[in-house]
């Protein structure tokens, strides 16, 4: 199975913790996040890996090479920021059917083999979760299809995008699209084209994109070390 890791963001919100590297090498206990995203995969039993790379990329190409933890690489690198998007749909020049898409800033250790597609173009990972206010919510029905989508509002309890989707290569074929966009606006503007589904976890989450989640998240690492 192939995965994308979307690994363009300049982390501007992290400027305080990491400096001049991309935010998914943010160091961990004397390691990249981004490691920790190839050792999950590693156990989901991926065998390649797609990353798409913008900012400072040769950073994370110097690091991970070709191969790493036994998982084949391949880059994907943007010349320009092509958003979310833009950047999955570049990266799908690699993809051979489906493929398992992630966020190189979070991490949700769900088991991917519960994503499926049937005759969705796409299945979303969704998160649980009590009294947030950071990030918008999903609506879904008792067959596990999207509703709706809803902006950030606090919420007592809700379902969030956990940032993991299993999506078919040809998700875009019928759109007539930017080479740049944000992969969540299209998902919010065409879900009932794409009979987009969900399926509920409840495991852990975490996203490093602001400085206090990066500390919890580091401060977890060397409680398990």
């Amino acid at each position: 199975m192939q995965a994308i890791i979307l690994c363009g963001g300049l982390g501007t919100r992290l400027k305080s913790v990491i400096k001049d590297i991309p935010k998914p090498m943010a160091p961990i206990n004397n390691k990249p996040f981004l490691e920790f995203i190839f050792e999950y995969l590693k156990n989901q039993g991926v065998k390649e890996i797609i990353l798409a790379v913008s900012y400072k990329y040769e950073v994370i190409q110097e690091y991970f090479k070709d191969e790493f933890l036994g998982i084949k690489i391949k880059y994907s690198i943007e010349k320009e920021p092509l958003g979310t998007g833009g950047a999955i749909k570049e990266a799908l020049k690699f993809i051979k059917n489906e493929v398992y898409v992630l966020n190189g800033d979070t991490f949700f250790d769900v088991d991917l083999s519960k994503l499926k597609l049937n005759e969705s173009k796409i299945c979303l990972a969704l998160k649980q979760m009590n009294d947030f206010d950071r990030y918008g919510t999903v609506n879904i029905n008792k067959q596990g299809f999207v509703l709706s989508f809803e902006e950030k509002i606090f919420k007592k309890q809700g379902l969030i995008n956990g940032g993991i989707y299993l999506l078919t290569k040809d998700i875009f074929n019928e759109f007539n699209l930017e080479k740049k966009f944000s992969f969540e606006e299209f998902l919010q503007e065409n879900y009932e084209k794409l009979r987009a589904k969900a399926c509920i976890f409840n495991d852990y989450f975490i996203d490093i994109g602001i400085p206090s989640d990066y500390e919890i998240f580091c401060r977890k690492i060397l409680i398990f070390k």
